[in-house]
């Protein structure tokens, strides 16, 4: 039974793979919601939304039309999140059983409404009715709790050096 704030998001956001019509929209999402040295470059936006469209989740305003957030990644058969997801779309296994997220992005204007959670329980839904075994992410420390709350396990420091930044890679059975 969903509670009224999930109903509440339901009633106003479309969730739904991305269009390649969007590209352009995810990519600057994208840079809007995370720093320079963590922000997906266009170019691999685009060649991810290109190879794994249908992995790449969107929340779209029903009001505007406009996305307001999204959450994405690429599907293989691999455990563990390297760097390399990141940049080489070509790592995309339309039939892998885990997921490596590469991005939840939420517009500064929709954060604090739980809209990053909804992108992320319906993430679980679809994935869960396609086969998928596992979600596999990292993130910054201070997101871990976050995380968390999303029913993710933390698995510690992760051996990624993307952006410069230590990761903690999380992970989450479907």
């Amino acid at each position: 039974m969903k509670n009224q704030e999930s109903k509440k998001i339901e009633e106003q956001f479309e969730f739904r793979s991305v269009r390649t019509e969007e590209t352009d929209e995810a990519a600057a999402l994208e840079q809007k919601c995370f720093p320079p040295n963590e922000a997906c470059a266009p170019q691999f936006m685009k060649e991810r939304i290109q190879a794994a469209a249908e992995i790449f989740l969107v929340a779209v305003d029903r009001g505007n039309g406009r996305i307001a957030g999204f959450l994405n990644g690429i599907a293989t058969e691999e455990k563990h999140l390297r760097d390399e997801v990141f940049t080489d779309a070509s790592l995309h296994d339309p039939r892998g059983k885990n997921i490596m997220l590469t991005g939840l992005a939420v517009l500064p204007d929709y954060r604090g409404q739980g809209l990053a959670r909804e992108l992320v329980e319906h993430y679980v839904q679809r994935e869960r009715q396609k086969g998928r075994k596992r979600l596999v992410l990292t993130c910054l420390e201070e997101k871990v709790e976050m995380y968390r709350k999303f029913g993710f396990q933390d698995m510690g420091l992760s051996e990624s050096l993307w952006g410069g930044e230590e990761w903690h890679e999380m992970f989450r059975d479907l």
